[in-house]
């Protein structure tokens, strides 16, 4: 893998990964998104315990890399412009924008409408950021905001 912090990518710690895993728990059958998927680290972690997974990814470059190493659908595209366009439901949305990222409130917004009944919405952000969640937890700099279905 090339050098992604470089250019402002910041991959999923292991302790964060691990934690998404077990909030997830059973990934069998799980339709799960990885928006702003970067690295892709999430989602083939999701997709090695049986998730079928959507990357969304903006980045060219990355997310012609994330093809090269998993078996699941790659879509080129911002974010936020998958989601209103996505016609279908998730039973897991996972997003972990940049930390710079301005639209919080239109992401959680139209995640919470793609999420399907029983499924989970996971922000990972800076534990600096605050929103209304039903469980927040913090691992070290980084914070996971969940909403559940």
């Amino acid at each position: 893998m090339k050098n992604t912090r470089k250019r402002g990518v910041r991959p999923t710690s292991s302790l964060v990964l691990n934690a998404v895993a077990n909030i997830v728990g059973s990934f069998e059958d799980v339709i799960f998104i990885d928006l702003f998927a970067g690295t892709g680290r999430v989602g083939l972690e999701a997709e090695k315990r049986g998730a079928r997974v959507i990357y969304v990814e903006k980045n060219p470059r990355l997310a012609d890399q994330i093809k090269e190493r998993v078996e699941g659908k790659v879509i080129r595209a911002d974010a936020l412009s998958f989601l209103r366009n996505f016609p279908g439901k998730a039973d897991v949305i996972f997003a972990d924008p940049p930390y710079s990222f301005k639209h919080y409130e239109k992401l959680i917004s139209l995640s919470l409408d793609k999420i399907a009944r029983g499924g989970i919405f996971i922000l990972e952000h800076s534990k600096m950021k605050s929103f209304p969640c039903d469980d927040r937890r913090e691992y070290g700099d980084t914070a996971l905001s969940l909403w559940r279905r």
